[in-house]
């Protein structure tokens, strides 16, 4: 707990029954209960924070620092900080990290590809000999 930034706020809901078609933009957090098919991306000049609950099915990227996912994403996800993949995570796609928690149950069908300062690393890094 300590040294960690504190999380922003979660201000807006898409609730379960819901359905946005359409790319979003958000500040500070977002949680989907809902369907949104379309880009979900938060705001660059903040923290962000993007909760995609058990009853959440997603399609289309996915954009923000802090990211939890416990239910169904189809397509690529960004986590600039922290991507948490709890029990009922499903990803169908490409999944870009900075930092990586990902819990028994989780899936993804895609590449995991970690990131660092918002650059990809390199997929394999080989021990050289030191003679």
């Amino acid at each position: 707990m300590f040294g960690k930034k504190a999380q922003p706020p979660i201000k807006s809901l898409i609730a379960q029954g819901s359905r946005i078609d359409g790319n979003l933009k958000f500040t500070e957090g977002l949680r989907i209960d809902g369907q949104v098919v379309g880009n979900t991306m938060a705001s660059t000049d903040q923290p962000s924070i993007l909760v995609i609950s058990e009853a959440a099915v997603v399609e289309g990227e996915l954009h923000a620092d802090h990211v939890i996912i416990n239910g169904t994403v189809r397509g690529p996800v960004h986590a600039k900080e922290l991507l948490e993949l709890q029990p009922q995570a499903r990803i169908e796609g490409d999944v870009y990290y900075k930092a990586l928690e990902m819990h028994r149950g989780a899936t993804i069908t895609g590449q995991l590809k970690p990131m660092d300062d918002g650059e990809e690393k390199p997929l394999l890094k080989l021990a050289a000999n030191n003679q």
